[in-house]
């Protein structure tokens, strides 16, 4: 297949998803199949060429997607009609709690803020598709065991939690996270309503293949 051609079919794919795509997803847009290293040749290729522009090819926690630049960031938000939510401090609190010392239980988080968390809480950060429950304590009442998704990390723009500030830099971390919701993939619609629930993520911190 000529590379040029193979580049623009690559483009067309990226540039009309609306989430990440890993390797293994993009491979099945060629037949014959142009293996692995081809495919990561042509990304590399196509993330150059869009070096310095307004949008930009980015690796995630699950896979490639085309996004604005951060720093544009504010002009955009000018059009949006609605706002995104902007979650309390106790919601991001207990968020920044589950992403440093995952996996912890409900319990843990109370402990640490010294005061009660609400199932509400939880809930909405469930639903927003951030944490998951990856298991249960082996302990009286085995609660559950929270852990930040794969999601969490693409909503950030990251490929790896290890890619987060410091814990010391707390407030960093909430400003980051306080700002993930105006972050969004370029030329993807909006979505005026919160998402469902996404289960089964896991609390992966590698990157998509």
């Amino acid at each position: 297949m000529d590379v040029v051609f193979a580049k623009q079919v690559l483009e067309a794919a990226l540039l009309s998803a609306t989430e990440p795509m890993p390797l293994s997803v993009l491979r099945r847009v060629f037949e014959p199949d142009i293996g692995t290293p081809t495919l990561q040749r042509l990304v590399a290729d196509l993330q150059q060429d869009w070096a310095g522009r307004s949008v930009e090819l980015v690796r995630l926690a699950t896979g490639w997607r085309f996004q604005t630049r951060a720093e544009l960031q504010p002009w955009l938000d000018r059009l949006k009609e609605t706002r995104a939510p902007r979650y309390s401090r106790a919601v991001l609190e207990t968020l920044a709690i589950i992403v440093y010392r995952q996996p912890v239980t409900r319990g843990d988080i109370e402990e640490i803020r010294g005061v009660t968390v609400s199932s509400q809480m939880i809930r909405l950060l469930e639903t927003r598709g951030w944490i998951d429950t990856i298991g249960h304590r082996d302990t009286p009442g085995r609660p559950a065991l929270y852990a930040t998704t794969r999601k969490f990390l693409d909503d950030l723009g990251l490929r790896s939690l290890t890619e987060l500030p410091p814990l010391a830099e707390l407030e960093g971390v909430l400003d980051l996270v306080d700002t993930a919701e105006a972050a969004s993939p370029a030329f993807a619609q909006q979505k005026e309503e919160q998402p469902a629930a996404q289960t089964g993520s896991g609390h992966s911190i590698s990157a998509g293949d």
